[in-house]
């Protein structure tokens, strides 16, 4: 089995930039399609629930605010990004997630200028995310 099917909003978001286009009041829609795709796809496919269910509304949220890429996302944990690599236009290869030449289960820098770090298991963001804004002060990037 292939591609799972996206709803009728998440299927036209291959980019932050497409997320932006929408009006605030669909959002929600954003969010509760993003959550059945994931569920859709971990269902068939495999991987993790619970990390990536739990911040779908937050990984919209910081993708529609923030100038992504440029301005980078560092999740706590690997599993948390599921929604993450899906608005980054991995939506129509994320059935490949966690095997053999697909997608990686976590941010992978290789993988997309969106992952900006390479996290895998808890209690390494807070230290990736403070030498990431020293360095963005010391380019003189201050509004990073």
């Amino acid at each position: 089995m292939g591609e799972i099917a996206a709803g009728p909003l998440l299927g036209k978001i291959d980019t932050p930039d497409d997320l932006k286009g929408l009006d605030k009041a669909q959002l929600q829609q954003v969010c509760d399609e993003l959550r059945q795709f994931i569920i859709d796809c971990v269902s068939v496919h495999g991987g993790h629930f619970g990390a990536s269910l739990g911040v779908v509304e937050l990984t919209v949220a910081l993708h529609y605010v923030f100038a992504t890429p440029y301005d980078q996302l560092v999740w706590d944990v690997g599993h948390q990004a599921y929604g993450h690599k899906i608005l980054t236009g991995r939506r129509k290869v994320f059935h490949t997630n966690r095997k053999y030449g697909g997608l990686s289960g976590f941010p992978k820098r290789g993988e997309s200028v969106y992952d900006a770090f390479g996290v895998g298991h808890s209690s390494t963001s807070i230290s990736a995310a403070l030498g990431m804004a020293i360095a963005s002060r010391l380019k003189g990037e201050l509004e990073r």
